[in-house]
């Protein structure tokens, strides 16, 4: 009983760290490593695109500029994603 119940919401905890990684956009997926021209090929323009700010690059010797757009509401949830250097590195979502 208590091995089930441990593969059960192990289970349950891969299923939502999948989740959080991709975002459907009609029949399309969105994941982390796209770029964003990718994203706005499968979702189109996003209603809301905001610079935060620059971190450097894995070199040090450059600049990364960090985004974050905007989707939704669709079905009353936003759906926010992260961008640095051009390429998505996060996704979440919230009503």
């Amino acid at each position: 009983m208590k091995k089930t119940l441990c593969l059960i919401l192990f289970t349950g905890l891969l299923t939502n760290i999948a989740q959080a990684q991709t975002m459907r956009c009609g029949t399309e997926l969105v994941s982390v490593g796209n770029r964003g021209i990718e994203v706005v090929r499968k979702c189109g323009e996003p209603a809301y695109k905001e610079v935060i700010g620059y971190t450097l690059g894995a070199s040090q010797r450059s600049e990364l500029r960090i985004e974050e757009w905007i989707y939704g509401p669709r079905n009353g949830m936003y759906h926010y994603l992260r961008f640095e250097g051009g390429t998505l590195i996060k996704i979440s979502s919230s009503r």
